[in-house]
């Protein structure tokens, strides 16, 4: 056994090595960021040095030679002009200015000389613009000016915000959704196209955004992965090794900053949680997750789409579940593979059809194309009690939906949604459960940044039962009146709840009193507990006598009105008071000293 004080001797100086080396890196990514940032001075002065060159060389030969040509004064005697004279009449003369012949006539001579540097100036000045004209329309150098441009509005940021690697739809919806919560986000992307689309978004703070590979680490600094501010980084690029890139920047150079990646496939989800520990969103194995879900709970499953979809979202329609029988599956890809693992792990018989060899041995294997109806009779659809129509076109699925409910109109309808523009047919084709694979990333990503507890809410949520949860979505639909309310969370800290230390040190503290009304105290709050955190432990939908304790975390659904009382009642003393007594308490120094008999409150 080792020497106790060496081992934590060594600890200590290889976790000091450790942060040294991640802030040398970091300083290296600022360098960089900055070296790329400062890159359009120098183009400019690299490309208009000839242009600058020439017109000096102009302007100088002409003063020069206004020096050297005799003129004459007034009384007709030899006069020579000096350097300032010269200068001065060339600057109005070049310029176009023309202020005349100062401070006597020109002589012919003199006259000549200036025609000539006006024409010299002419085709100098022409020169000049033409190639500043050209260096404007440059993309390189649009692209440094660009580049000065975002890293100056990231540098000005001094709110929290959220790092977006990808702006395709996953990303776009996800930038809605965040800014519905009044934050910030920075965006890189590849496509200049995605990031000019920006400007179109009905955002409400102005968005930075860069067509730049996020694959440079450079890049990601100029972004603000080195930013105090950063309070996040996702990565939702459709290349997953982008993502990986991504990802590994990240917990390398800034290993605090929570990270999450879009992942297609399980080897990859791997290699990413080889770094650190990033949240990994596969949206075939998500939606695997789901199709079980809302075969086994559909109210469970309604309560989960809802709450993903954001405040302000319409209740979604709760489907039936089908009875027990066999499924079958058309399209063997990525989501095939998934979907058909997960129905088979709960003991479901899966025909699948794929027109390509699958390299497994697989007796409920069909070969051919589903679009096919000779290979479509194959799987017998009038006995099957599910259909997945999974394959990567959009057309091919919508035909099979049509053509499966054709032979079997009871069919527990499952589709695959590939491009935005489908959306309008696959919502009247009305499947039973729909995949987007943008939409699903989305929502995880906003249910995992918008608060921790949502995100712990929709993890235990399904274990509650279905009964619990159609109760739940009554409940919540009725407080919002058919769309989901706002979602807020409440910590009961001295910090945060200042006007409530000493209620809830005494043990008493009922959940049913905390959401009372300040105004009227027998009016309750329009707001319901979806979740109460307690150290680790979590109770979901806390009844109205739960007792609350010093520390505790509340997830909270309601009215901005509700979230406004709640915040009153947390910091003012006097509608505590009132909230817990009925007593009507004077909130300054001076109506205590004045009416030190505190009023009951008028019942």
């Amino acid at each position: 056994m080792g020497n106790p004080l060496l081992i934590f001797w060594m600890r200590l100086t290889q976790q000091e090595d450790d942060q040294r080396r991640t802030r040398r890196a970091v300083r290296r990514i600022e360098a960089a960021s900055t070296a790329q940032a400062s890159a359009t001075i120098f183009l400019v002065m690299r490309r208009m040095r000839a242009p600058l060159i020439v017109l000096i060389m102009i302007f100088a030969v002409s003063v020069l030679g206004l020096t050297l040509i005799p003129g004459q004064d007034g009384t007709g005697q030899p006069w020579r002009m000096g350097f300032f004279d010269a200068f001065y009449v060339m600057s109005y003369t070049a310029s176009t200015i023309g202020f005349g012949e100062i401070p006597y006539p020109f002589t012919y001579g003199q006259r000549m000389w200036v025609t000539i540097s006006i024409y010299l100036a002419v085709i100098g000045w022409a020169y000049a613009i033409g190639s500043l004209l050209t260096l404007m329309q440059d993309r390189t150098f649009r692209q440094a000016l660009a580049l000065q441009h975002f890293s100056r509005k990231v540098a000005r940021l001094r709110q929290p915000f959220l790092l977006v690697a990808g702006y395709g739809r996953a990303g776009e919806l996800l930038g809605q959704a965040i800014d519905g919560l009044g934050r910030r986000f920075v965006v890189l992307d590849v496509s200049q196209e995605r990031i000019d689309s920006l400007e179109l978004g009905a955002y409400h703070a102005d968005v930075p955004g860069l067509a730049a590979d996020v694959r440079d680490p450079g890049y990601l600094g100029l972004a603000g992965l080195d930013h105090p501010s950063c309070e996040a980084v996702v990565a939702l690029t459709d290349d997953d090794e982008v993502n990986l890139a991504v990802v590994m920047a990240a917990a390398l150079l800034r290993p605090d900053v929570p990270v999450i990646a879009r992942a297609t496939s399980r080897g990859m989800r791997e290699r990413m949680e080889a770094f650190g520990s990033p949240s990994v969103v596969d949206p075939f194995d998500r939606f695997g997750d789901h199709l079980r879900l809302a075969l086994r709970a559909p109210a469970s499953y309604q309560l989960l789409t809802w709450l993903e979809s954001g405040p302000g979202a319409p209740v979604p329609r709760r489907g039936t579940a089908p009875r027990n029988g066999r499924w079958v599956m058309c399209g063997y890809g990525r989501l095939g593979r998934e979907l058909t693992a997960d129905l088979r792990s709960a003991g479901i018989e899966v025909t699948v059809v794929e027109p390509r060899p699958t390299g497994e041995a697989d007796d409920a294997l069909v070969m051919g194309s589903g679009a096919e109806p000779d290979v479509l009779a194959q799987t017998h659809l009038e006995d099957a009690v599910g259909f997945v129509a999974g394959t990567d076109n959009d057309t091919t699925n919508l035909s099979l939906v049509a053509a499966a409910r054709r032979v079997n109109p009871s069919l527990f309808v499952a589709a695959r949604q590939n491009l935005p523009a489908s959306a309008p047919l696959f919502s009247a084709m009305r499947a039973d459960t729909l995949l987007v694979p943008t939409q699903v990333i989305a929502h995880e990503v906003y249910a995992q940044l918008s608060t921790p507890l949502l995100w712990r809410f929709i993890r235990e949520m399904p274990a509650h039962g279905d009964a619990w949860a159609a109760q739940l979505v009554d409940r919540l639909a009725e407080l919002g009146d058919g769309q989901l309310p706002l979602l807020w969370k409440v910590r009961l800290t001295p910090r945060e709840a200042p006007a409530l230390t000493t209620w809830l040190a005494s043990g008493g503290a009922r959940l049913e009193d905390f959401l009372r009304n300040p105004e009227n105290r027998d009016s309750p709050l329009h707001a319901t507990p979806l979740l109460l955190l307690r150290d680790a432990d979590a109770t979901l939908a806390p009844g109205p006598d739960f007792v609350l304790a010093p520390g505790d975390e509340l997830l909270l659904a309601g009215w901005p009105a509700a979230r406004r009382a709640l915040e009153t009642t947390l910091v003012v003393d006097a509608a505590r008071e009132y909230v817990l007594t009925g007593r009507r308490v004077p909130s300054s120094w001076i109506w205590r000293r004045l009416a030190p008999e505190a009023r009951p409150a008028d019942r």
